[in-house]
């Protein structure tokens, strides 16, 4: 293999998530969720935008699946809403929630793609936040409960499952920094909450393994990037080296070695998670693979003799003001392979870029600048493979433009365009790239 091409059976696939694209929040007994809740207070999202209607995939995904096939992909991760399976985030299942995924399911299978489910993508039944959501011990055995249900359910058809989607935004920009929901504001609540996802991931793991009537495979998904210099210089390098990555070591450390980073203990003081007996021991038990989503690097400076990060003047920047350095995702799937010891498979389950989509006079969409960032972080998978790494496979974010949380509807993510206004869906010039890689099972 050369560093363009992919090994014989490479997974290429899109990824969507729950209340970014499906809408229909108030149909068929779906319950509210935090977002709900969150993007109709005044003032939380960008132009009063909300998930209400999205991209209407709730009932518009027989023509998505169709859209997916025809880019030839043969994975599909999307995100179950915890709130049409239980209404409540407890008790009753409403069962027309089960219906439409399963629909999907065998829509997908008939279009040759394989289902990549993620039980949580941040829609958490609103009743389960007002019982203290993530800051409550008690949702690992909530999510378990949920989790086995959806098993039960799909796990005839569906054997790839994560059991969570970068918990690290959960615990920080939901309870610490309050961008997103729930909208809270208290670090200490923050780092318990770190504990608490762990746990119910590892109690899901457990209750998906048991309730599947199929053999599975179980995972997490967690976003990463990579600290690198900012200049050439020693010193920046050496900066950039022992600064920390709290989303690294938050997450990885518990999951991988059974223990939190003694760094961010050390520095948290007093404000520690409450961790009683046996909680290490489920949140480090074995995972069938570990997903990354990667965006963008953290540029580190030693100036002024504090690291700290800064911009990269002659860096490309998408409109979430994230530097485009495909460097980044090689090193930390290198990164990854050394702490895992090369023994847990991996997926990349997002990498992607917003930049500002037009229909051009011609009525394509000639995205030029994300069919780059694709070719040069599929360049640096491929590297990563070369050099060792167990990579799977890959799914670009996102098959469409959608909801993008607290920007609302201002971030186009998508290969393929919506007008929201219309439901129209137009595949971008990105979108016909991406095919031909997959067709090729290569860099082009």
């Amino acid at each position: 293999m050369t560093n363009r091409t992919f090994p014989q059976g490479f997974l290429w696939g899109t990824a969507t998530a729950s209340y970014q694209i499906e809408g229909a929040a108030r149909e068929d007994g779906r319950g509210e969720s935090i977002w709900d809740r969150f993007s109709q207070t005044p003032g939380k999202v960008v132009n009063g935008d909300t998930g209400d209607v999205a991209c209407d995939h709730y009932h518009l995904y027989k023509q998505d699946i169709q859209l997916m096939k025809s880019l030839g992909v043969s994975a599909y991760r999307f995100s179950v809403a915890w709130p049409r399976i239980l209404p409540t985030g407890t008790g009753s299942v409403n069962q027309k929630g089960i219906d439409f995924y399963s629909r999907v399911i065998d829509e997908l299978l008939a279009a040759g793609i394989r289902p990549f489910i993620t039980l949580y993508h941040w829609d958490l039944p609103i009743e389960l936040h007002d019982r203290g959501g993530w800051t409550n011990r008690d949702i690992a055995g909530w999510f378990a409960d949920y989790a086995a249900i959806v098993a039960r359910a799909l796990g005839d058809r569906a054997q790839d499952w994560i059991t969570l989607n970068e918990p690290w935004c959960t615990s920080f920009l939901g309870y610490d920094m309050g961008v997103h929901a729930p909208g809270i504001c208290n670090h200490h609540l923050a780092v318990q909450t770190v504990h608490n996802t762990l746990l119910a991931h590892g109690a899901g793991m457990q209750a998906i393994r048991a309730a599947s009537p199929t053999p599975c495979r179980v995972g997490i998904t967690l976003n990463m990037g990579y600290n690198l210099p900012a200049t050439d210089s020693e010193a920046d390098r050496i900066a950039a080296e022992n600064a920390v990555d709290s989303v690294y070591e938050w997450f990885v450390p518990p999951i991988f070695a059974g223990h939190y980073s003694e760094r961010l203990l050390s520095e948290g003081g007093e404000q520690q998670p409450v961790v009683q007996p046996g909680d290490m021991a489920l949140i480090s038990a074995r995972n069938d693979f570990l997903g990354l989503n990667y965006y963008s690097p953290t540029r580190i400076s030693s100036a002024g003799g504090v690291a700290h990060a800064v911009r990269n003047p002659n860096g490309e920047y998408t409109e979430m003001d994230w530097e485009v350095e495909p460097e980044g995702l090689y090193r930390i799937l290198l990164k990854l392979k050394k702490v895992t010891k090369g023994q847990v498979p991996l997926y990349i389950t997002e990498n992607g870029s917003a930049f500002l989509d037009e229909v051009a006079p011609d009525g394509a969409v000639h995205d030029e600048r994300r069919a780059a960032y694709l070719r040069g972080h599929l360049s640096a998978a491929s590297r990563a493979i070369t050099d060792g790494v167990d990579l799977r496979g890959y799914f670009e974010w996102s098959l469409l433009d959608n909801f993008e949380w607290a920007l609302g509807y201002t971030r186009r993510f998508g290969l393929v365009r919506v007008n929201f206004a219309t439901q129209e869906r137009l595949i971008k010039d990105s979108g016909h790239y991406y095919r031909d890689v997959i067709a090729a099972n290569a860099v082009i």
